[in-house]
């Protein structure tokens, strides 16, 4: 479901990211982790067709996200870090907004907005203005507006950032609902998150990213084989707080 091949950002003599492979079947949930700077964020934006690649090419559900840029879009929903949400608009009519332009049928847009609603746990806030809502409804609804065409692509960055402990909990098994779906329905996740103990509990591969590189792609059951940690994991392969000999 998506596919790419030596994707590569260059902002003048920075490399932001080099030449990154990979490949995520139907649904499947990759955690996609690498510390600040990694090119994590850069990378998903390249995917879901916001930023050209430098060099290199990527596919989503099928379709050259730079060659068929609208087909590309229609087939993923993007959550990024800073959700795309208009203050002023009501939740209800925003949601209503975003699946007009993703080409949801008019005839099935009330009925898509009804489900991103109700699978978010927006159904009490709808018809409230969004720039009044907390921050922790306002990531919710920055996940609503990438499920409401229910695409088969989905990519998350830092989807449950700001939300308190029983609503991280909540999107956590949306999460894994969207995932769990059989034939047509089973979807595609890349999740990127600080929050390791997040990839544990969602994920079944992990895909870290260092100064640009891939630099470990494996399932996660056998990247905690043996009682090991995904923290460590992440700090042996990133180097960061081990000495030189242990990083080696």
């Amino acid at each position: 479901m998506i596919e790419a091949t030596g994707l590569t950002r260059r902002y003048g003599d920075l490399v932001a990211v080099d030449r990154v492979d990979l490949t995520v079947g139907k649904g499947e949930v990759v955690g996609f982790l690498g510390p600040n700077g990694a090119g994590k964020t850069t990378t998903m934006r390249m995917l879901t067709g916001f930023l050209p690649p430098t060099d290199g090419s990527a596919r989503i559900a099928g379709h050259d996200v730079f060659r068929e840029p609208l087909a590309a879009r229609r087939a993923v929903g993007y959550l990024p870090e800073m959700p795309p949400l208009y203050p002023e608009m009501r939740v209800e009519s925003y949601l209503g907004y975003v699946a007009a332009i993703k080409d949801v049928p008019r005839s099935r847009r009330r009925e898509a907005v009804d489900r991103a609603l109700e699978r978010c746990g927006l159904v009490d806030v709808r018809r409230r203005v969004i720039g009044t809502i907390s921050k922790g409804f306002r990531q919710r609804v920055g996940l609503a507006q990438a499920i409401v065409h229910d695409p088969p692509v989905l990519v998350l960055d830092e989807p449950t950032v700001g939300l308190d402990p029983l609503q991280i909990r909540e999107i956590r098994g949306l999460i894994r609902d969207l995932a769990a779906g059989e034939g047509e329905a089973a979807h595609t996740i890349v999740l990127s998150t600080h929050i390791l103990t997040e990839v544990e509990a969602i994920c079944r591969r992990v895909m870290i990213i260092h100064e640009g590189r891939k630099v470990l792609d494996a399932p996660l059951a056998e990247l905690t084989a043996g009682g090991r940690s995904l923290e460590e994991v992440f700090a042996r392969v990133t180097a960061r707080d081990l000495p030189p000999e242990e990083a080696a």
